[in-house]
């Protein structure tokens, strides 16, 4: 009997590996310090020799990418300044430049760097597309700089200058259709979320993006509303855009790993892609400065061998952020042995997830189950879950072990608020969290708790515009609310809350139509009391660019400065201050809906109280320190009707300078938005459609 045949030889994967020192030319400009630095690229570069991980793989060149791709994602007015920064003579010139744009600097190696980044990225993915049905390469690894996942159509912002993934995900869908590939899954791991790629196929379902990211209610990089769950895309990528929003830091390896088994591995099953880019970015790694969060590497490896299944292991992976050398260095490391088939033990110290992952994981299923029918099912029951980690282990550093490399780029984690680099200033990311709902029970933008009914500390007048009010934090209280609830006000809405039925979701609950999400109301359920219509001598404007609420586009403010020669439509209603402060709340998203038992769960204590209602009547405005960087923490006094004081609350005057010099974008309102204001003008009996739709058409089209 003759003997078998041999099994054929295992051979290992083939991977492609980028790596191109001319992308460690775009740094500061005259060396300062950064997070976004071209070490991040060395260090990585020689962890891959020295484990010998660089010279199993196919060495890959970069290349430019030419302007035709890069257009199809950005703008020529975009490209045109992004290819023309090193032909600028003066570092002066570019600085300038850079402070146009949300956390940027730029030097006169930016231009060179942001295009060989596109390009490489389009290499890597042709090089996989073209030859992995060939047996010549299975995967491939670009490690490119500056990132890209936060760029935008016609705007560079968050260290990205070109969107290096959305180049090379459209090169392949509308460039080389001979490819075959007409299904691309992108993954962003990247712990900010990756609003530029979001926008840019957020009607295409030819693009399934998915991104797990902290989102801290809104208030983490980049503070768009756009990051919440409910953003799933639109017409016919309505379902296509997954976005799984972490509530807090210290999310590790067991959260990803139950994301990915619970939302995205389900849905990919489905999607069935063609190919898989991974955005990949490493700040969501243990001992990150900007992150504060847990993954390790051997976490980083098992969320890439669990993609492994799909699209013929043909899987590209694209560096984003990671500011920790170490750490970034040995995940990308990582990464790439399980890339080339060498086999790992998966440990970690923590295998349960927390509470509020399970949690964001079911809201998630819920917003895509009617598009997704397999995200249906109910999730396994009585799993072990961890509480979330309390204020204190959200400031500390993560690891002894890796606590050298994050003094060395950022000092001192625990003590880090707001990194000034170039002239730049980059958001506190550790202070931005959710307190814990047993001490203070308040998620803000700052790590400070709402302030308390206490006389002024400290006054500081800014261009007698609003006054910023300092208040002690003290022992809590909820005898609050029986006393405000005695005290009258008018609240003047200029925006949504014109429109009867939208502003009742503030104190009843629930959501009127057009919105995406619902409002959980204030304790004090009551109707008001009266309705009152008139006009106010202050500007109307629409800035930011979408809400969770109501989707992309600019929502309403008005500038706190006075000018007569302004007229803005105000619908007032007569409320206690109690309510007042609910809705105060709730607009600046102070409100938990997660508390024990499910319960929500209000601030402990007042915004306004009687004081303040004294002070604001002299000094027209107060802007609440406690809640300064949130988007309606500036209250102002407009008057008295039947010597009851009018309120409102809008942007401090700082956010007006940030619109007139365009750190912050002025946006037309949504469609649906913009509906909701008409709808109240018109039942308000102030105009009729057309008029009022004239009036807000002007008011988003004006220039500050």
């Amino acid at each position: 009997m003759a003997e078998p045949a041999p099994a054929p030889p295992v051979t290992a994967p083939l991977v492609g590996l980028l790596y191109d020192e001319r992308m460690c030319a775009h740094a500061t400009p005259n060396g300062e310090e950064h997070p976004e630095n071209p070490e991040r690229l060395r260090s990585i570069w020689r962890k891959l020799n020295a484990a010998g991980v660089a010279s199993r793989c196919v060495a890959l060149k970069a290349k430019e990418a030419e302007d035709k791709y890069i257009a199809s994602v950005h703008s020529k007015r975009h490209i045109k300044l992004m290819k023309e920064i090193s032909s600028t003579i003066y570092d002066a010139s570019r600085n300038k430049i850079a402070r146009k744009f949300n956390s940027i600097y730029l030097n006169k190696g930016s231009s060179e760097s942001a295009v060989l980044a596109a390009g490489s990225v389009i290499e890597v993915i042709l090089h996989v597309a073209e030859k992995v049905a060939a047996g010549e390469l299975s995967s491939a690894i670009a490690l490119v700089r500056p990132p890209g996942h936060h760029a935008e159509h016609d705007e560079a912002m968050g260290f990205c200058l070109f969107n290096n993934v959305a180049v090379a995900a459209n090169y392949l869908l509308n460039e080389r259709p001979d490819l075959g590939i007409k299904k691309i899954l992108i993954v962003d791991w990247d712990v900010h979320h990756g609003n530029g790629t979001q926008k840019m196929f957020y009607d295409d379902p030819r693009v399934l993006f998915f991104s797990v990211h902290r989102f801290d209610y809104g208030s983490f990089y980049p503070s768009e509303g756009d990051a919440s769950h409910c953003f799933i895309g639109e017409e016919a990528g309505k379902g296509y855009n997954i976005n799984v929003p972490w509530e807090h830091g210290k999310c590790g390896d067991a959260d990803y790993i139950a994301a990915w088994d619970h939302v995205l591995l389900p849905v990919t099953k489905v999607f069935d892609p063609d190919i898989i880019l991974v955005s990949a970015g490493f700040d969501a790694a243990l001992g990150d400065p900007l992150g504060g969060c847990c993954i390790t590497p051997n976490g980083y490896a098992l969320l890439l061998t669990k993609l492994l299944g799909f699209a013929q292991g043909r899987i590209v992976m694209a560096l984003e952020g990671g500011y920790n050398l170490r750490s970034i260095a040995n995940s990308v490391c990582a990464c790439a042995k399980v890339l080339l088939g060498d086999k790992f033990t998966f440990n970690t110290p923590e295998m349960q997830p927390f509470e509020s992952t399970w949690r964001v994981i079911q809201a998630v299923r819920n917003e895509l189950k009617t598009c997704w029918p397999v995200l249906s099912s109910k999730l396994p029951e009585n799993v072990s879950l961890r509480i979330k980690p309390a204020p204190s282990e959200l400031y500390a550093s993560d690891s002894e072990s890796d606590s050298e490399d994050v003094d060395e780029l950022l000092g001192t984690v625990a003590s880090v608020s707001v990194i000034e680099a170039t002239g730049v200033a980059i958001s506190e990311h550790l202070s931005k969290m959710k307190l814990d709902d047993d001490s203070l029970a308040v998620k803000t933008n700052s790590s400070c708790s709402a302030a308390e009914q206490h006389p002024v500390d400290s006054v500081k007048v800014h261009n007698n515009a609003s006054v910023v009010l300092t208040k002690k934090i003290s022992d809590l209280s909820l005898e609050w609310r029986s006393d405000l609830s005695k005290t009258d006000v008018w609240y003047a809405s200029f925006g949504s809350n014109m429109w009867r039925p939208r502003f009742l979701c503030y104190i009843q609950g629930g959501k009127a139509e057009g919105m995406n999400i619902p409002c959980c109301g204030s304790r004090d359920t009551s109707s008001p009391k009266g309705t009152v219509w008139k006009t106010v001598p202050h500007r109307l404007l629409f800035g930011r660019s979408s809400t969770p609420c109501w989707g992309t586009g600019g929502v309403a403010f008005l500038n706190p400065e006075i000018n007569y020669n302004e007229k803005s439509y105000v619908c007032m209603y007569k409320i206690t201050l109690e309510q007042f402060n609910d809705i105060l709340f709730q607009e600046n998203r102070l409100v938990l809906e997660d508390g024990k038992d499910g319960n929500t769960v209000y601030p402990d204590s007042p915004l306004i109280g009687s004081s303040e209602i004294k002070f604001i009547s002299t000094n027209r405005a107060v802007h609440l320190e406690p809640i300064k960087d949130s988007w309606y923490s500036n209250v102002l006094y407009l008057g008295n009707e039947d010597e009851v004081p009018i309120l409102t609350m809008t942007c401090p005057a700082s956010d007006i300078e940030r619109y007139k010099s365009g750190e912050l974008r002025l946006a037309p309102p949504s469609e649906t938005y913009a509906a909701t204001l008409i709808k109240g003008l018109v039942e308000g009996k102030q105009m009729d459609a057309d008029g009022a739709a004239s009036y807000i058409n002007a008011a988003a089209a004006r220039a500050l």
